[in-house]
């Protein structure tokens, strides 16, 4: 008698209510840019270049705008082959919007634009807001231009057409220039002479940091420090002999394998020149290192600051301090520092999951296999979702009318009971 009570008292709302907590939720697809862009071969060139830069970043976006350079307008622009690698993916990175923007949408931007956040601001090494683009319409032609929102800046683009859009998720458009964000010395990196200095070299003749130059040496990534001396400058802190003697055994980097050690290495160097007293007033005080660009936004960062006087870095584990300029000429500046400085994503006490190099990094979703076709549709942004989006979501429909099949049967015996 008392389950029929029970039994009678559910109601058609309750049931209702169960079936939507039992209905199935679509999960977030990450879309795979680089085949989407391949097949439009008139940007070959600027695939190429996204793909072996930033492909990894945009894995963890989910809307973005993509101003990509067709062939004939980024041959034209010289500049791509005088950047190191690290400044070459901010300038990718630059021709990325971290929101999904239509035609419309452009269509209602004021005559006076609207600023619009890129990829390149992300990573720290923006000066002010310039890691941002102003985007403007001219009333009377309708013509869209992108510029850079420092003043008088000679890097802009005019947008040419819209190529595909997947709603919500991405919007592709070409411009017709090569964009250079302004005030990360990126522009000038053409005409500057390499300052060739020899790293390891300096740090021999510091007379104090012979362990940190035979594992530089060692490492291999040296190599790769002097190469960003051409771009927006580096700024190195090198642990004392005596920081490295005071390792206890469990933190010694001797006995980590060699893509790690490389990590902490980088771990150890900020893309962007900081003379001291850049660094006794910083105003972002958490700086990405070229870790961090190896191994994905938001890990391997040191918090600088000012305390007692003097310059301390703190990576989340260990607090250190400069003691001593080593070398400090632009672009490059060495600082000593009192301890190894130790990454929390590998000596933390909970490391983060490896990647297949062998550092931490955030997992991301795995991109569809199969490539796009473009949609030429007349209005440019009007063609279907990709089809790889809807044969993610088939796995997830087929189980969701499984359960649904499940609750109705349930439905029915309920009032069969009753």
């Amino acid at each position: 008698m008392a389950v029929r009570i029970s039994i009678s008292k559910i109601t058609p709302t309750t049931l209702l209510y169960v079936l939507l907590l039992t209905l199935p939720t679509t999960p977030t697809a990450s879309l795979n840019v680089t085949a989407l862009l391949s097949t439009f071969p008139e940007l070959s060139a600027f695939t190429a270049l996204l793909s072996s830069t930033i492909a990894s970043d945009l894995a963890q976006r989910s809307a973005v705008t993509i101003l990509a350079v067709p062939n004939a307008y980024l041959v034209s622009s010289d500049t791509t082959h005088h950047l190191s690698p690290t400044s070459l993916a901010d300038v990718v990175r630059y021709h990325v919007l971290l929101q999904f923007l239509s035609s419309s949408d452009l269509h209602q931007i004021p005559p006076s634009g609207t600023l619009f956040t890129t990829l390149f601001q992300t990573t720290g090494r923006a000066t002010s807001d310039f890691g941002s683009v102003n985007i403007t319409r001219d009333p009377s032609t309708g013509a869209v231009s992108v510029l850079s929102p420092a003043p008088y800046s000679p890097s802009n683009a005019t947008l040419l057409e819209p190529i595909k859009s997947v709603p919500y998720n991405l919007s592709i458009f070409t411009v017709n220039s090569l964009l250079l964000p302004y005030g990360s010395d990126l522009m000038a990196s053409e005409t500057r002479p390499p300052l060739g200095l020899n790293i390891t070299k300096a740090l021999i003749d510091g007379h104090n940091f012979n362990v940190a130059a035979s594992m530089l040496a060692a490492s291999g990534v040296v190599e790769e420090f002097e190469a960003d001396e051409g771009g927006a400058g580096i700024t190195l802190f090198v642990p004392t002999d005596g920081a490295f003697t005071d390792l206890p055994s469990s933190q010694s980097l001797q006995s980590l394998p060699a893509d790690k050690k490389a990590v902490v290495l980088k771990f150890h160097v900020l893309h962007s020149y900081y003379p001291l007293g850049s660094l006794e007033s910083i105003v972002n005080p958490l700086q990405p290192t070229l870790a961090t660009e190896d191994m994905g936004a938001g890990s391997y960062t040191l918090n600088i600051s000012r305390v007692n006087g003097s310059v301390a870095i703190d990576t989340g584990i260990i607090q250190a301090s400069v003691t001593q300029t080593v070398f400090d000429e632009k672009p490059v500046a060495i600082f000593g520092v009192s301890k190894v400085l130790l990454p929390r994503e590998i000596f933390g006490k909970n490391p983060s999951v490896s990647s297949k190099s062998g550092g931490a990094i955030m997992s991301t979703a795995p991109p569809p296999g199969a490539p796009l076709s473009p949609e030429n549709s007349p209005g440019g942004f009007d063609g279907p979702a990709p089809v790889s989006r809807e044969e993610m979501r088939s796995g997830s429909s087929v189980a969701g009318v499984q359960r649904l099949m499940l609750v109705l049967y349930c439905i029915v015996v309920v009032y069969l009971a009753v």
